[in-house]
């Protein structure tokens, strides 16, 4: 196993507004922030381009950043931490890796590598402590699918995952085309020619497609994050060539995914993220602003015009809610139901 250090500087922000209700903050490097976890109203980490990972202890109110020392270069778009010490990450592209720290980012350790020229990991989650999975787009005809069971220590190829159709491929725009939920269920986003949910009972053994009438067919369209809330699925996407274009970009089932809807109000364009964030309040981001729904996405009003986002994730313990994006964080300020 190969050690990284982890170079961390304290950075400072300067909030220069709200908009909507989101508190935006001036970020001093340049890294485009698409991996994102909040762990609870404290503790959050984010990763990006040029090898930057950051963390907070505050809520957001200050963040210590740094560039992982021989990673420079890479663009972390995976990451899941667990608490204010331990976390891991993984980049998009070939060499494909995937690296963990138990002691802040202070040191990292690579934990798998694939060198296969079209290894391109594109998102990760967990059930628990220890279990989790990562995917990524196809290799040899079969998508890239690895599993742990120690908390991110190792991974394994797991020999059953997906067979998808030529083109069919993934996003890594925000790390949220994959959702571990219950104790053994697990979806994963699909997108290019074919575009579709893969969706699993038992921890990843076994898989069957879920089809959404969403936009397909070129490699520019399709699924791009899938947000789970017990029988409320909520699915965003379109065509990140063409962000304004508001035709089969989203859709919401009430029915865990057995039947999909139109909203009555869609989002304004092509949407990166979409996050569960209390009761039936949703929000959804990309390049062009920010939408929420506060009926389980039937309809989606204007949240904000702030452009440049990638991702919005909610603490899994907590109501803290973070966005991140082009060299910029903020504070996302949401009324309750």
């Amino acid at each position: 196993m190969k050690k990284v250090t982890f170079l961390a500087c304290m950075l400072t922000f300067q909030c220069f507004g709200q908009l909507a209700g989101v508190q935006l903050v001036s970020v001093e490097i340049k890294s485009s922030f698409r991996a994102l976890s909040v762990v609870n109203d404290n503790v959050a980490w984010v990763a990006g381009s040029n090898g930057y990972v950051g963390c907070t202890n505050d809520g957001g109110t200050s963040w210590k950043f740094g560039q992982v020392k021989n990673f420079e270069k890479l663009d972390f778009r995976s990451l899941y931490a667990f608490n204010q010490q331990k976390a891991i990450i993984a980049n998009a592209g070939s060499p494909a890796y995937i690296l963990y720290t138990n002691d802040g980012g202070k040191n990292w350790k690579q934990v798998y590598s694939n060198t296969h020229a079209d290894a391109f990991i594109d998102g990760v989650d967990f059930w628990n402590e220890k279990e989790g999975l990562l995917y990524g787009d196809p290799i040899d005809g079969r998508m890239l699918l690895l599993r742990t069971t120690d908390g991110g220590k190792s991974w394994k190829p797991l020999p059953q995952a997906p067979l998808p159709e030529k083109g069919e491929a993934s996003f890594a725009a925000s790390g949220t085309g994959i959702r571990c939920f219950n104790t053994s269920e697990a979806v994963m986003a699909t997108g290019g020619t074919v575009s579709r949910l893969w969706y699993s009972a038992d921890k990843g053994e076994t898989w069957r497609p879920i089809y959404v009438p969403v936009l397909q067919g070129a490699g520019s369209t399709g699924i791009f994050s899938v947000g789970i809330r017990d029988a409320t699925w909520v699915v965003v996407g379109g065509d990140y060539q063409q962000p304004e274009q508001t035709d089969k970009h989203v859709f919401f089932s009430t029915d865990a995914g057995n039947t999909w809807q139109v909203p009555e109000l869609p989002t304004r364009g092509y949407r990166e993220c979409v996050e569960h964030v209390t009761g039936a309040t949703w929000i959804t981001v990309g390049p062009t602003g920010a939408d929420v729904s506060t009926d389980n996405g039937k309809t989606w009003a204007t949240f904000s015009d702030e452009q440049g986002f990638h991702t919005a994730r909610k603490a899994r313990k907590g109501s803290r809610v973070l966005m991140t994006g082009n060299s910029k964080l903020s504070l996302v300020n949401l009324k309750p139901d």
